[in-house]
């Protein structure tokens, strides 16, 4: 494919999505992320486009929400890897809210083998992955189909919140940044996972890496809101992301890491001299500085909990400080 070529169809997709990665942009042209990453600064110095962390976006600085279709097949791997991850931190008997998005979609369809759960969510599709689950019961809001990403919205939705009272909150959205925390790009799905964050004891946030550093209209979640964020690992390049994920640990948002391609990636999420990356699929939990949570010897630096605090104290204090971290 000659390069003209290959940055026409980059534009179409990014057209047609709102943003894309540049890991997906590079599957689709069938070259290197190197050469992608070429093509997006050259369409970003036409105007075309934005370059994002990790990804391109639409000229502007915001991005817009893309529908369904188009979201369900970008970072569908890295979905994958973080819905596996964040069902670990779901326990038996449990009452949860969950949002709309693809993401909660896949947390959902590994919530269907957790017996005793309590579901309460505005998503069709969440309620469809649990719709032949025996041992969890579904509670839907009441509110308006938005049929663009197949939710409940409105006053409806939000007055059906009124007084609910959960153990935890699991949302995803279109951007998230140290700054503004999590957004989204429509305010009626914006103004309703504010109602689901207000009913939970605890919020955590499921964003893939093409998330990191990107704002979109309406605020969510704020970043002191937060009490941890499930992604993946950045590609080793992606610096930005990295130092984003930085930014969310200082301001005390634990962080978990759901796999990496390789020790290459790494590099980049703890910082210079940070661990080097587990298997892909491993837990991996990241200590923070602040009020919220402090490791003696962390030093402010991402990096393995699990792996910090087997070698200081064995495997018996590894379980006991998972177990001690799923009863908060």
């Amino acid at each position: 494919m000659f390069a003209a070529e290959r940055r026409q169809l980059i534009l179409e997709m990014v057209r047609a999505n709102g943003a894309v990665s540049l890991r997906e942009l590079a599957r689709v042209v069938q070259t290197s992320e190197v050469t992608v990453r070429r093509d997006v600064r050259a369409l970003e110095a036409e105007g075309l486009l934005d370059r994002r962390h990790g990804g391109a976006v639409l000229p502007g600085g915001f991005t817009r929400e893309s529908g369904f279709p188009q979201k369900s097949h970008l970072a569908t791997a890295e979905k994958t890897a973080i819905a596996d991850l964040a069902a670990n931190f779901v326990e038996e008997g449990e009452a949860i809210v969950v949002g709309a998005g693809t993401t909660t979609q896949e947390l959902a369809r590994r919530l269907a083998r957790v017996p005793g759960l309590t579901v309460v969510t505005n998503s069709l599709l969440v309620a469809q992955a649990l719709a032949h689950a025996n041992r969890v019961e579904v509670v839907m809001t009441g509110g308006t189909l938005r049929g663009s990403n197949y939710a409940l919205v409105g006053s409806g939705a939000e007055q059906s919140l009124h007084g609910l009272r959960v153990s935890r909150a699991f949302l995803s959205g279109a951007g998230l940044t140290a700054e503004r925390g999590l957004s989204t790009s429509n305010m009626l799905s914006a103004s309703v996972d504010r109602a689901l964050v207000q009913a939970a004891a605890e919020v955590v946030v499921l964003a893939d890496h093409t998330k990191l550093g990107t704002d979109t209209m309406f605020q969510t979640v704020p970043t002191d809101l937060i009490t941890r964020l499930v992604t993946d690992e950045p590609p080793a390049h992606d610096d930005r992301a990295a130092t984003e994920l930085q930014a969310l640990a200082d301001q005390g948002v634990q962080i978990a890491v759901a796999g990496g391609q390789g020790g290459a990636a790494g590099s980049g999420a703890g910082g210079p001299g940070g661990d080097a990356v587990p298997a892909r699929q491993q837990r991996r939990d990241v200590p923070v500085p602040g009020p919220r949570r402090q490791v003696p010897g962390a030093g402010g630096q991402l990096r393995s909990a699990s792996a910090a605090m087997l070698g200081e104290q064995g495997p018996g204090a590894e379980r006991a400080r998972v177990a001690d971290m799923r009863r908060r």
